[in-house]
């Protein structure tokens, strides 16, 4: 499927004055895909057509991303977390599987909490991450992303070009599986899509997020109430193989499916064996 595609089988629901751009297609149990920074829903388009075949999907880009409303201020993961449960109140949805990749982890971890608390709109059945900062001491950010989110970050942004984008991206793919020129071509439509590319620093403010609530969202990982699942590309530089050993130390029992030579896009780098993993776990009908 084409972006434009993607784009047209879409709709938008109002939160709050705020444009959200979501999709959904496909029957039997809900699927919650949350994608990652700084591209959007449409990462998950090579697994689309399989995961329809299973599942309800759900998905949708998040406040600052793709084709939902861009804005001058810092996004909040806490905001993203409410404009999901705004979705899944507007849609009916009592009940769903996670699968969430990168920052859409943090949002994750975020809606974990909300259901340990007690008070989240609906039952997250089970979550399954995919490369992400689950644990800042773990996040290695790429040197543009320290820099956007540097006090001199928004002087930084009409240098931010195509260029930059595919720069940064061939640096996180794995070695074997770069991203095609159609790949970058999309992900910056993405990212410029209603002049984004101009507050792409303000988005970088997740990262000083998970400091701040770390013991929040690494404990809703520690004490979840539902299956967990990571699988992971092992040779990506920002949460590769160096996140997964944390993982595995701080995580009880920790179910993780390792990729060797994947980077940081998984589910764009080897669809595959993604799906092989996502229905192997929740190939339990308990679930």
């Amino acid at each position: 499927m084409q972006l434009s595609q993607w784009r047209s089988s879409g709709q938008f629901l109002n939160v709050n004055d705020q444009q959200i751009f979501y999709t959904t297609q496909g029957e039997g149990p809900v699927l919650l895909l949350i994608h990652g920074y700084p591209t959007a829903s449409f990462d998950w388009v090579k697994l689309w057509p399989a995961l329809t075949q299973k599942f309800h999907c759900v998905t949708l880009d998040m406040l600052g991303f793709g084709f939902s409303t861009k804005a001058p201020k810092k996004y909040k993961i806490k905001e993203q977390a409410a404009v999901i449960e705004a979705l899944m109140r507007h849609l009916q949805i009592t009940h769903a599987h996670v699968l969430s990749h990168d920052y859409g982890d943090t949002v994750a971890q975020e809606l974990m909490a909300r259901q340990l608390d007690g008070n989240l709109a609906f039952r997250m059945e089970s979550l399954h991450l995919l490369n992400g900062g689950l644990f800042p001491e773990t996040h290695q950010a790429l040197s543009i992303q320290k820099l956007l989110l540097s006090p001199i970050g928004g002087l930084l942004i009409p240098f931010l070009s195509k260029n930059a984008i595919r720069k940064s991206m061939h640096n996180i793919f794995g070695p074997n599986t770069p991203p095609s020129d159609q790949d970058i071509n999309d992900f910056w439509t993405l990212i410029t899509e209603n002049k984004g590319h101009k507050y792409m620093h303000l988005l970088l403010d997740y990262m000083k997020q998970r400091k701040q609530y770390r013991e929040r969202w690494v404990g809703a990982l520690q004490n979840a109430d539902v299956p967990v699942r990571l699988t992971a590309g092992m040779a990506d530089p920002i949460s590769g193989a160096h996140m997964v050993a944390r993982y595995k130390e701080l995580i009880p029992k920790p179910d993780t499916a390792e990729l060797a030579d994947i980077g940081h896009y998984p589910q764009i780098e080897c669809a595959e064996l993604v799906l092989e993993s996502i229905f192997g776990f929740n190939s339990n009908p308990s679930r």
